[in-house]
């Protein structure tokens, strides 16, 4: 007698139906390895843990919505040899995000600096954190349009929770009001509560002027993001530098022949 139908239900009701997917394989394989009735029942969790674990992990990368699937291995070191290598692999374990501390990165235009964000991104999500990508302007539009329907306490309640909040392209606009107090609310609100990463392509001592008017709030918002960050300058050659088209092996073009009048 088969019992796979019969337990098909039953998984079902205890919510184990992704059992079902490995059943008849592992029972295969558990009946020619002659495996004890514990090793079989535990070939069957680990296989329903990997398929949670796998769900929960896309579940996180559609929520953090990274513009690409950028990661540190693919993260071309050799392009920027002043880099602290030891100082993002360290950023790579995890580490400041039990610290609750601001990784803040500069450098121009092109040179990686969002590629490096997003990967540090992948390695928390990876490590079961939840996390958000996004660009300043975006992050600040997406609150203005929270306010506008009644929804803006709780979009900032969402975004200061999260534990890994990565704001993309900081100074590229200026901040003007109601902005510039949205994003002091959201950093004052994150501060010593959980980890920022920030890209601009201004250096540390230009990030006031990220704010147009406002100088007092510039201060106060930069100081709790600077206080106990990890700080990352980049240089070197930029990704999108035009390529050079190569040399042609024609010889000199000739002058056109005319006819004869």
């Amino acid at each position: 007698m088969n019992p796979i139908p019969e337990l098909s239900g039953q998984l079902k009701q205890l919510r184990l139906s992704g059992i079902l997917d490995s059943l008849e394989a592992r029972n295969r394989e558990a009946v020619q390895g002659k495996l004890a009735y514990t090793d079989f029942l535990a070939m069957l969790i680990g296989d329903e843990v990997a398929r949670r674990e796998n769900k929960k992990f896309s579940m996180r990368m559609r929520r953090a919505q990274f513009r690409t699937t950028k990661t540190l291995e693919h993260f071309e070191f050799d392009r920027l040899p002043k880099l602290n290598r030891a100082l993002i692999h360290d950023l790579a374990t995890g580490r400041y995000l039990h610290e609750k501390a601001p990784v803040l990165m500069v450098g121009p235009s092109g040179i990686g600096k969002s590629h490096l964000a997003q990967a540090l991104g992948h390695c928390a999500v990876r490590q079961g954190h939840d996390v958000v990508f996004t660009s300043c302007a975006g992050l600040t539009q997406s609150l203005n349009a929270a306010r506008a329907t009644g929804a803006y306490e709780r979009r900032l309640a969402t975004l200061s929770r999260v534990p890994l909040l990565i704001i993309d392209d900081f100074g590229l606009k200026p901040l003007r009001a109601p902005a510039d107090e949205d994003l002091h609310d959201l950093i004052a609100e994150r501060y010593e509560q959980a980890a920022t990463i920030v890209t601009s392509n201004l250096d540390f001592d230009e990030w006031d002027h990220a704010f147009a008017t406002n100088r007092l709030l510039a201060s106060a918002t930069l100081d709790r993001l600077r206080h106990n960050a990890y700080c990352i300058e980049l240089d070197g050659p930029s990704y999108r530098d035009p390529k050079v088209a190569p040399a042609s092996k024609k010889g000199p073009a000739k002058a056109p022949i005319h006819a004869a009048k």
